[in-house]
Parts: C-alpha cells; sequence; structure tokens
C-alpha cells in the first residue's frame, strides 16, 4: 500500500450521444488520491460529474480511460479485490420491499462472498439503530429508517473504503446525527476511509480532512478544508455599539458596511488590504462608543461559490 486508499489517474468518462447529439465528456482526466483514514469530501454543483465517478469507484459504470486503484487494487487488474474494498451507500433508496433489513443485511454480504460464519449482521443492526427492525418488511420502514438499511448494506462486507452519497438529503436532524456519529466511530474505531458528497456545505465543513470540488468534469480544487478556508481574502469585523450609529460613516477604501439588526455593525474587508485596526479607529472617530467586538471568518459556501462560479463550461 501506498499510504492512499483511492488512487485515481487520467479518469475519464464519456457517454454517447442520444439522437444525433453530440457525446457527453462527463469527466475530463482527473487525477486525484485520497488518503486512508481520511473523510474526504466531494463536493460540485449538480452535473459536475460527481455520480459519475462514484459510480466508476463502484464499478456500476465502466470508465473510457484511465486508472484506478481501489486499496491497492486495480480495477483492471483485480476487479473484485477492487470492488470489495469499497462500500457505497448510495442517494437513491432502491431495496426490495419484501425483504427484512435481518434478510437484506445477509443477501447483501452473501453477494460479498461473506461466509456465514464471519457476517456481523447483528452487529450492524445494532449499529444502525434498526435491531426492533430487523424482522420488519422494508416496506414498512420510514425514509429514515431505510437510509440507515442502505448504509447497513454498504457495511456488511467491512470494506476499507465507505462512500456516502448524499447521505442526509431530506432526513431529519436525530437520523443526522445518528449517521455522523456512527462514521465517526468508523473512522477513528477502525480507520475506515470515509467520502462524502453533499449539498450540505456546513456538513462538509464540520466532518471533512480535505476536500476536492469537481465542476464540468474537472477537479478544480483539492486541499485541506482549512486552507480551503483561508483562500478567500474576506473577513468580517462585527463591532456593537453602545448606542445608534450615525447615518454617514467614512470608512477605509473596500471595505463594506452591513447594518444587523440590533444596530451591530458588520464590515467586510479584506486583509490583505485594510488592517482591522483601521476599521476600529474609523469608529471611534465617528464617536461610536464600542461595547462589544468580534470577527467572522469565511464559510466553505462562499469558497465554492467563487471556485464553480469562476470555472465557466469547456
Amino acid at each position: 500500500m501506498t499510504g492512499n486508499a483511492i488512487e485515481i489517474e487520467g479518469l475519464r468518462k464519456t457517454y454517447a450521444g442520444e439522437r444525433g447529439e453530440a457525446p457527453k465528456e462527463a469527466l475530463k482526466g482527473i487525477d486525484l488520491t485520497i488518503p486512508q483514514g481520511s473523510i474526504f469530501g466531494l463536493l460540485g454543483p449538480n452535473g459536475a460529474g460527481k455520480s459519475t465517478l462514484i459510480n466508476i469507484l463502484a464499478g456500476l459504470v465502466l470508465k473510457t480511460s484511465g486508472k484506478v486503484k481501489i486499496w491497492g487494487f486495480d480495477q483492471d487488474v483485480n476487479p473484485r479485490q477492487s470492488r470489495a474494498s469499497i462500500g457505497v451507500m448510495p442517494q437513491e433508496l432502491n431495496m426490495d420491499p419484501f425483504f427484512t433489513p435481518r434478510a437484506a443485511l445477509e443477501v447483501q454480504a452473501g453477494l460479498y462472498g461473506v461466509p456465514k460464519g464471519q457476517r456481523t449482521t447483528d452487529e450492524v443492526l445494532r449499529m444502525i439503530g434498526l435491531e426492533d427492525k430487523a424482522g420488519a418488511y422494508a416496506r414498512s420502514l420510514s425514509g429514515g429508517m431505510r437510509r440507515r438499511l442502505l448504509l447497513g448494506k454498504a457495511l456488511v462486507h467491512n470494506p476499507h473504503v465507505l462512500v456516502l452519497d448524499e447521505p442526509t438529503a431530506g432526513v431529519d436532524i436525530e437520523l443526522r446525527q445518528m449517521l455522523w456519529q456512527n462514521v465517526r466511530r468508523l473512522n477513528r474505531e477502525r480507520g475506515m476511509t470515509i467520502i462524502l458528497t453533499t449539498h450540505y456545505l456546513q456538513e462538509a465543513e464540520e466532518m471533512c480532512d480535505e476536500i476536492a470540488i469537481i465542476n464540468h468534469g474537472e477537479v478544480v480544487v483539492r486541499d485541506e478544508t482549512r486552507n480551503l478556508l483561508s483562500r478567500l481574502d474576506r473577513k468580517t469585523l462585527v463591532i456593537q455599539p453602545e448606542g445608534p450609529a450615525p447615518e454617514t460613516l467614512p470608512l477605509p477604501a473596500g471595505v463594506e458596511l452591513d447594518r444587523r439588526a440590533g444596530g451591530a455593525l458588520a464590515f467586510a474587508y479584506s486583509p490583505s488590504a485594510t488592517a482591522p485596526g483601521e476599521i476600529l479607529e474609523a469608529v471611534r472617530e465617528a464617536g461610536i462608543r464600542i461595547r462589544d467586538v468580534g470577527t467572522e471568518e469565511p464559510h466553505l459556501e462562499e469558497v465554492f461559490l467563487d471556485l464553480t462560479r469562476s470555472r465557466p463550461a469547456a
């Protein structure tokens, strides 16, 4: 092993055009490595190529060209070992309505060739909170319970890599918290590598060690989460004055003022161009007495929008 759970080199996928349309290149030569034991975010707008990439990793879609290694196994050379090294929790709730959770997990384990004596069905049921529903038909389960079952099916063969495709889309807060507790435990106790796709950028910001952003079939950026957040040369200084602030307030060039509810003054500025002391000095010169002061850092959503808006389709 090289220390990477996933190694992708020059990955391309082209779909044939329909009814005379030109072929569509969904992935345009992606190079990406994902370290072992990391929680890795894979983000991008709709149609960026995330689902195609995940389906190729899962063995559900054939790549056009390029190399993919999962846990050191080349998909072309060792397809069975490569497939056995990864578990995927899909976004779609696809399952047999007449299977019980226990039966669904047993069948899934059988498909992966897990011997009966080595199956951990009861342990998985406890982990996903469906132990008391083990004998109920899947059609009787709530949407949240079905999503838990999808997680269980992805874990029955104890994979080295777990892919979560929009796992909390449309779920309640309780299920979301349960899911993230399990993910953190799998990562901490088993060293499982987690790959997460989500539209909830706050989740990615809180959960992921590193993030890659895909747009128009290309990786536009890949970095540690904290480094991505530091890329935006923008901060906000929030001041709570003792009383009402004057209508006009002379400020250094490039500083923008937002008057918030409760009388707070939020000054957006570029740290490379303006020092926060300059803003505080301007506030004092305007005769404003400061009761409290704080700063706000940029969020991942701003980085995401900045990067995806700046890369038009080829």
